[in-house]
C-alpha cells in the first residue's frame, strides 16, 4: 500500500513537472547561434517592434476601459487590472529587447572590426 502512494506520487510529480509552463526567454533565442550577432539584432528589433504594437494595442484597450466604465459592468476593473499588467509586461520586454539589441549591436561591431576574425581561412584541399 505505502510503495502504490509513493509512485502514485512519484508519477504525480513527474506528470505535473512536464506539465509546467517553461518561461520563454530573451536571453536565448532558438534557431541563432551565438556568435552570429547580426542575426540577433535583427531578432530583438523584431521582438522590440512587436512589443510595441503589442503596447500601443494595449493603451488602446485600456483607454476604452477607463473611458466608460459603465459598459463594462463588474468586470471592468479586473479587464483594467488585466490590461495594465499586460502593459507593464510588454514594456519589461520592450526595455529588455532593447538592452539585448544594443549590446549585440556593439559585439557586431566589435567583431566586425577584430582582425582575427577578419582573416581569411584557406581550406585543405
Amino acid at each position: 500500500m505505502k510503495t502504490l502512494k509513493l509512485s502514485v506520487g512519484v508519477l504525480a510529480l513527474i506528470v505535473l513537472s512536464a506539465c509546467a509552463q517553461m518561461n520563454a526567454s530573451l536571453i536565448a533565442p532558438t534557431g541563432i547561434a551565438n556568435n552570429d550577432h547580426e542575426a540577433l539584432v535583427s531578432y530583438y528589433e523584431t521582438v522590440v517592434d512587436e512589443a510595441r504594437s503589442n503596447l500601443q494595442k494595449n493603451k488602446r484597450i485600456l483607454e476604452a476601459y477607463e473611458a466608460r466604465p459603465y459598459y463594462y459592468g463588474r468586470r471592468g476593473l479586473d479587464l483594467q487590472s488585466h490590461t495594465s499588467a499586460n502593459i507593464r509586461a510588454h514594456e519589461k520586454t520592450l526595455q529588455e529587447s532593447l538592452r539585448f539589441a544594443e549590446i549585440h549591436r556593439r559585439m557586431a561591431t566589435k567583431q566586425s572590426n577584430d582582425p582575427i576574425s577578419k582573416a581569411k581561412v584557406k581550406p585543405d584541399l
